[in-house]
């Protein structure tokens, strides 16, 4: 059986994993890497090469097919498991977030707010079941359960971050499923899971596992058609050629799914229509010094510059691994309007960098080694009141086509590397299905 996978990230490289060793297998990728979200810088210091994440990952310890995964590529000896440490940054004081007694000293909410916001958590834990939240918009459940001040001081600056303009829109489903994830601590703060050399291994392992076994991942090709005749997908066109196929899994966004499919995806079609993405910019910057000299590996912030988030990725992982400081500095936008996209990608960082002296007045240019920017359009759907409705079903209709990526079940109602490579195995799980039913021999 012949297929083609759209696009290199997790959930494309797992599903051709999974494929590559019964059937014919064909990846297309549009950008000249692999990878997809989880893609990596190669960057040269002082003679030495490493790689690292164009923009930011790590594990939890739920993420149970990731891991497994890691394990079944032999990589299990580069996982390590390390305290991240996280603070808040609000009115020019950093708060650190990392234990129940840092977080009794955050003084932008009162004692009683601290209770409220604890019993919130709790409750949070408690709930086995998001769906009934999907309908509730999260400022108003906060409003309800923890009352004013806890959202404006404490939801508010952290959703703004995340969505923007459509902050207010997001459902409580998406705050609990952050919350849970979040909050899996024990009393010495959290500890998250990373692989020593980067996450590039793991795409390295998955894409020499599928050429290794007769399957290609072509770049810089991109699939401008999935041809459907007759209700079943014929094939796809790629750069003006035509690639005869038996099935096809797409992993891309919902808006160029339905431009590729010519919006013949019957009732789908106003589904994906009505998914809204948003996009993030997102710089890596390597210094001389350390930025955080609290040793903070997260910050979120609650002030007037144009990033969301402040990461010190050498606050985490060992400096002696890049010989050099690394901070990832982030922000998401909703439209192409945004100057985050429009922008020259000079003009970002250097926004970036006003911001980042704004807040850490030692900061010097001087400090700045060399800049990265990694921006996309597509980067997750903005999960808003209403959202579940629109999860897309891993059979898209047409016989032959199934979906896999960050819109798919796996990533609801918070988006994982891990539910990218549950996504991708599903995928191929209900193909095989489908392919016993039709009775194609094996490769």
């Amino acid at each position: 059986m012949k297929i083609v996978i759209i696009g290199s990230g997790l959930a494309g490289l797992s599903a051709g994993y999974r494929l590559c060793k019964s059937d014919e297998v064909i990846i297309f990728e549009k950008d000249p890497d692999i990878g997809g979200m989880s893609a990596s810088y190669s960057i040269e210091n002082e003679g030495k090469k490493y790689f690292i994440e164009k923009y930011y990952h790590h594990i939890f310890r739920s993420d149970s097919e990731l891991l497994a995964l890691i394990k079944e590529l032999g990589l299990e000896k580069q996982m390590l498991w390390l305290k991240g440490k996280n603070a808040y940054f609000v009115d020019g004081k950093n708060y650190p977030m990392n234990t129940p007694v840092e977080i009794l000293h955050f003084s932008p909410l009162s004692i009683l707010d601290l209770a409220k916001l604890g019993m919130l958590v709790l409750r949070i834990k408690l709930i086995k079941d998001t769906a009934p939240y999907d309908r509730i918009k999260a400022k108003e459940w906060i409003l309800d359960t923890a009352g004013k001040s806890v959202y404006e001081n404490f939801f508010a600056p952290l959703m703004k971050s995340k969505f923007g303009d459509n902050a207010e829109n997001v459902s409580a489903a998406w705050v609990i499923g952050r919350v849970k994830i979040r909050s899996d601590r024990g009393a010495e703060g959290e500890k998250l899971g990373y692989m020593r050399g980067g996450f590039n291994s793991l795409i390295e392992a998955l894409a020499g596992e599928i050429t290794a076994n007769g399957g290609e991942i072509r770049t810089d090709r991109e699939v401008t058609e999935i041809v459907i005749k007759d209700s079943a997908v014929q094939g796809v066109k790629v750069n003006g050629g035509f690639i005869p196929c038996d099935a096809v899994i797409s992993t891309a966004e919902p808006a160029v799914l339905d431009a590729i499919t010519g919006g013949k995806l019957g009732d789908l079609h106003e589904t994906l229509k009505s998914i809204r993405y948003q996009g993030t910019a997102c710089a890596l910057i390597g210094l001389d010094r350390s930025l955080m000299e609290d040793g903070n590996y997260w910050l979120n912030i609650k002030a007037d510059v144009p990033f969301g988030a402040v990461i010190e990725h050498t606050n985490f992982l060992p400096f002696d691994d890049y010989g050099e400081n690394l901070v990832y500095v982030t922000s998401y936008f909703q439209d192409r309007k945004s100057p985050l996209w429009t922008q020259k990608d000079t003009d970002v960082i250097d926004s970036y960098l006003k911001g980042l002296e704004k807040m850490f007045p030692k900061l010097s240019r001087k400090d700045v080694r060399w800049t990265r920017l990694y921006r996309r359009m597509d980067t997750a759907p903005v999960y808003e009141q209403g959202y579940l409705e629109k999860v897309l079903p891993f059979a898209a209709g047409p016989s032959g086509l199934y979906l896999a990526g960050m819109f798919s079940s796996s990533n609801y109602p918070e988006r994982s590397m891990n539910g990218s490579v549950k996504a991708g195995f599903q995928s191929v799980e209900l193909l095989r299905k489908e392919k016993e039913k039709t009775g194609y021999d094996e490769k």
